[in-house]
């Protein structure tokens, strides 16, 4: 029996909106000389970054197998979505309803001891980056990706050997540094991530050139909850570890920002996060308003898996390099089944457009923890999945985004805390 033919896959999948407009892009190459054998991309409509990736990965391992039908082959997949090679690799759980069959139909197309799995950080996946942004270009236009315009393959190249002539910086094993490397390749790399543009007619106006009259906009005023003991601290407290209640401190922010807002008169429904620490600081608002609190679970924070209770140092030390994936992609969950920023921006986004349908022309009080918050403020400027590191959101702090009928957010405010002062 003849020695198998090896092959690396890339792949990548992306989705503007997460969920919004999605594309694909895989490339089978000759590990020997990284010569190009095949390169698939498309645009599938609206979807989420888990979902492009997956199908990023059926159309890289079907071209192997449209290649080479008949001689046996070693595919090595080679992606930066730690969830989808983390799942294919049996380590992790597969959760989600619609990655089930995706994961089953990869799975089927060939021997499962013909293919193994590798996480690359995102800038050493830039051709497959490249053809999947060429396909959401290509749909942004109404049309499909066509092969003999890319230039994927031309412009990969060509980072490739500007890349080998520079050395690493950092010592190695310096997540810090490996971190700060991976960021600045993604920010390079990732040029064309903005919505594509609708035709002229068709396109939501926004600013000076808005429609006169858009009604009432389903105005979220998000709360972060107040202090709990873990805050001083900064260890990360989300949603898979204990369930703290808030501290003396805590308590008297809830207070102060309850005085606010009866104050101010705006609030008129208030929505919490199922954990201990949003309900007593939406409890505290409530009873001084005369209101109910309705509970959505979209809103818990982040399952931090191993990392709860732990601090920035005290992960870096144990998890290094698992943190210094996280850093890098929020396709990567935190050691131990946690989640992954994108998993958790597809639910705050169901549970954002819930509260829309429920609350249009109204004010509602969204009491929450820092990463939906993020999210939300995220989502609603369009900007990359990296903002998350940048923003800064205080205990008791308040934001405020505003979504009117034709679709267009509006952030109003964001990390007030003058109540606290």
């Amino acid at each position: 029996m003849p020695a198998p033919r090896r092959l690396v896959v890339e792949a990548d999948g992306g989705s503007r909106g997460n969920p919004g407009p999605a594309g694909y892009g895989a490339v089978v190459l000759d590990p020997l000389d990284t010569a190009t054998l095949a390169e698939a991309a498309e645009y599938i409509g609206v979807a989420t970054n888990n979902v492009a990736e997956y199908r990023g990965l059926i159309a890289g391992l079907k071209a192997v197998r449209d290649l080479f039908p008949d001689t046996p082959v070693q595919v090595r997949v080679r992606m930066d979505s730690k969830l989808v090679v983390e799942q294919m690799s049996g380590r992790w759980k597969i959760k989600h309803p619609d990655m089930k069959p995706l994961a089953e139909e990869a799975a089927r197309i060939l021997p499962a001891s013909s293919v193994t799995y590798e996480w690359i950080p995102r800038a050493e996946n830039k051709h497959a980056d490249r053809l999947a942004n060429e396909a959401m270009d290509a749909g942004g236009r109404g049309e499909q990706w066509d092969p003999g315009a890319s230039t994927a393959d031309m412009e990969t190249t060509r980072t490739r050997v500007l890349h080998e002539q520079q050395p690493p910086s950092g010592p190695p094993g310096d997540a810090a540094a490996g971190a700060a490397r991976v960021r600045a390749a993604l920010a390079a790399a990732r040029p064309a991530t903005a919505a594509p543009q609708a035709d002229s007619a068709d396109a939501p106006q926004v600013g000076w050139g808005s429609a006169p009259d858009l009604g009432a906009p389903a105005t979220f005023v998000l709360l972060r909850h107040g202090e709990t003991a873990l805050t001083p601290e900064k260890r990360f407290s989300g949603s898979g570890g204990s369930d703290p209640e808030l501290s003396a401190t805590g308590r008297q922010q809830a207070a102060r920002a309850a005085e606010a807002f009866a104050a101010r008169g705006t609030v008129q429904e208030i929505v919490s996060s199922p954990l201990r620490r949003c309900r007593e600081t939406a409890e505290a608002v409530a009873g001084r308003l005369g209101l109910e609190v309705r509970i959505e679970d979209g809103l818990r924070e982040t399952d931090f898996g191993a990392w709860e209770g732990l601090t920035f140092a005290e992960v870096r030390e144990r998890h290094g390099a698992d943190l210094t994936a996280w850093l890098a992609s929020p396709d990567v969950a935190p050691t131990g089944g946690g989640e992954s920023f994108a998993e958790v921006a597809e639910r705050v986004s169901a549970a954002r457009d819930r509260l829309i349908a429920l609350h249009a022309g109204r004010t509602a009080l969204l009491v929450t923890h820092v990463t939906p918050i993020k999210t939300l403020v995220r989502l609603a400027l369009g900007a990359p999945p990296e903002s998350l590191f940048r923003m800064e959101l205080s205990p008791a702090s308040v934001s405020t985004v505003a979504y009117y009928a034709d679709g267009n957010p509006s952030l109003r405010l964001l990390n007030d805390t003058s109540h606290l002062r």
